[in-house]
């Protein structure tokens, strides 16, 4: 029995394989593992293992950014009034908070404006453009927001506020007519990596900032803004986003900012070796949950306060907010699933469309997301705000979901993101029709490879080849995330060294052994709890797909198999 299909991919061109594993002193595995990511000699090798800041682009690659720099440094002497505008996601504060933190280093009046999930919604609104000309604001510098904002840039415009769109997200057709415009994805920019998140294009225009005033170092202190920005916002791990991810993250782990610190130790954690997982699934839900909930700003105070005590009281409301973010994320996920049973048929429909007037509006994307997960189908999740339909669209991996998106624009009030995720909004009286061609563009352009849900082999191995040497190898392929992901194994003909058992909710733990040795790995395989039934110890083998972590028994690292699948096969007299 196997839920997924297994992919393994195609092995490296064997002299090269032998000739870095040679080069590196490393094992053939291990070497395949580098070439299928790209690197094929030492001194690619030595790049990959050791990022290092001196190859991070120029930042004034990027159009605008020469535009965008002479504009601060004019609000700088001129002592003008910059408000940084972000979004209430971790980028979002990540982003506003590095950037406020920077220009108040450089001695701007400068403060932040979040706008509110639940009365604003996203991005920049000639509401919040109107409260900022009452406070007397020269220049708006939006964070991971604002490539779309056509209307309010105007709108800012005839107020004279010059603004300057800091974005990483997919432009309409027509751009705002920006004082200047940063986004390496927008339409005639040629910088050399697209994939930044949107505190790294902030940061990048800091570095800019910084290298035109003589001040070049002082943008290195916010890269733990950067890290946590980077892990959250899924982006891929490859070119600067690693070099930026594992600086950032050596720097939260070997001196945290207060709030991060605070954070942390809110989370049951320590500073020392988080990880960008970690960060993913520990660290940004609680970042999210006072968006969602309510007002990030929280999430920006917590991140630029030097008061250790403010810090513990802010992150007590985070993981407070994280809470009951929870309880109601429950609660709409049950609701969802039983929205769908009644309305959906999956034999005939390729996309999840589900709308309920009630639904927190905070958590709906997080629901989304849940339900991609557990039915691999492309999930819209909308409810009721001001008589419109809004709410947050995933998709599969390999589908891109806002080119689905576009084809219905006829029927969208607005819509906005990228190939992973989008928001979007839609007249209550146009959702069945928009569900009918929804679902129609989905069957003309999804394929069978869409569908089934595919896990990608990196590499086939046996248990006894995981030893110390290739774990501490394989630990230095970090930080792991899209481009980078953790190496997926198979080992076949697996024997189990003890009887499933299942933890927590639905967890299998168990142990294997291989080929007669007597090492024995631990491992456990999320929500996989309906194998405990499938497998005896005595009667069956298996065939594994896990990746490999390391976990900490007694103060010391030992290697943990996560398992991803399982194929259980009965054992012949001559297994043992």
């Amino acid at each position: 029995m196997q839920t997924k299909r297994w992919k393994l991919k195609e092995p490296a061109d064997e002299k090269s394989v032998l000739a870095l594993a040679d080069s590196l002193n490393v094992s053939n595995v291990l070497a395949s593992l580098l070439i299928n990511r790209g690197v094929t000699n030492f001194f690619e090798a030595k790049s990959f293992f050791r990022p290092a800041l001196e190859t991070l682009h120029d930042p004034f690659l990027m159009d605008g950014m020469h535009e965008a720099t002479q504009r601060v440094i004019k609000a700088l002497t001129g002592n003008e009034k910059i408000c940084v505008y972000g979004d209430y996601d971790v980028d979002g504060t990540c982003s506003a908070a590095l950037m406020y933190l920077f220009l108040k280093d450089l001695g701007a009046k400068v403060e932040t404006y979040i706008p509110n999930r639940l009365t604003e919604g996203y991005g920049m609104s000639n509401q919040s453009i109107d409260i900022l000309k009452e406070r007397g604001i020269n220049l708006i510098i939006s964070v991971d927001c604002g490539i779309t904002a056509v209307e309010e840039v105007d709108h800012a415009n005839t107020h004279g506020i010059d603004t300057i769109v800091c974005d990483h997200h997919q432009s309409k057709e027509v751009l705002p007519k920006a004082y200047a415009i940063l986004d390496p994805i927008k339409p005639g920019c040629n910088y050399p990596f697209k994939h930044l998140s949107g505190a790294g294009v902030a940061f990048k225009l800091a570095c800019a900032i910084a290298e035109r005033i003589g001040k070049k170092e002082l943008p290195l202190k916010y890269l733990d803004l950067v890290a946590l920005a980077g892990a959250a916002d899924i982006v891929s791990l490859t070119d600067e986003n690693r070099v930026l991810v594992r600086e950032g993250l050596e720097l939260i782990n070997s001196n945290p900012r207060p709030g991060i610190a605070a954070l942390i130790r809110s989370a049951r954690m320590e500073p020392g070796n988080l990880t960008a997982g970690q960060v993913v699934f520990t660290i940004a839900p609680r970042v999210n949950a006072v968006g969602r909930l309510g007002d990030a700003n929280r999430a920006v105070d917590l991140f630029t306060t030097e008061d250790h005590q403010k810090a513990i009281e802010f992150a007590r409301v985070l993981e407070e907010e994280n809470t009951e973010r929870r309880k109601i994320d429950e609660m709409t996920f049950s609701h969802a699933m039983s929205l769908l049973e009644e309305t959906i048929d999956l034999d005939n429909e390729m996309a999840i469309v589900l709308h309920y007037e009630d639904w927190h509006p905070g958590v709906i994307g997080i629901v989304a997301s849940r339900m991609v997960e557990k039915f691999h189908r492309p999930t819209i999740m909308l409810t009721t705000i001001d008589g419109v339909a809004k709410g947050s669209a995933r998709s599969i991996p390999g589908f891109n979901i806002y080119e689905a998106l576009q084809n219905c624009e006829e029927l969208l009030v607005q819509f906005g993101g990228h190939e992973a995720a989008a928001g979007l909004a839609i007249e209550v009286a146009k959702l069945d029709e928009f569900k009918a061609k929804f679902n129609t563009v989905l069957k003309n352009c999804m394929t069978e490879e869409h569908v089934v849900q595919e896990i990608k082999i990196d590499a086939k191995i046996n248990l006894t080849e995981i030893s110390p040497k290739f774990i501490r190898i394989l630990d230095q392929f970090a930080p792991f995330g899209p481009g980078n992901m953790r190496p997926t194994f198979l080992s076949e003909n697996v024997s189990l060294a003890s009887q499933p058992k299942i933890v927590g909710t639905n967890h299998l733990v168990t142990t294997f052994k291989q080929n007669g040795h007597d090492k024995v790995f631990d491992s456990i395989g999320f929500n996989l709890g309906s194998f405990v039934k499938l497998i005896d110890k005595e009667k069956n083998l298996v065939d594994i797909v896990y990746t490999i972590e390391s976990i900490q028994k007694d103060g010391k690292p030992y290697p943990q198999i996560r398992l991803r699948d399982i194929n259980v096969k009965e054992k012949s007299n001559g297994n043992i």
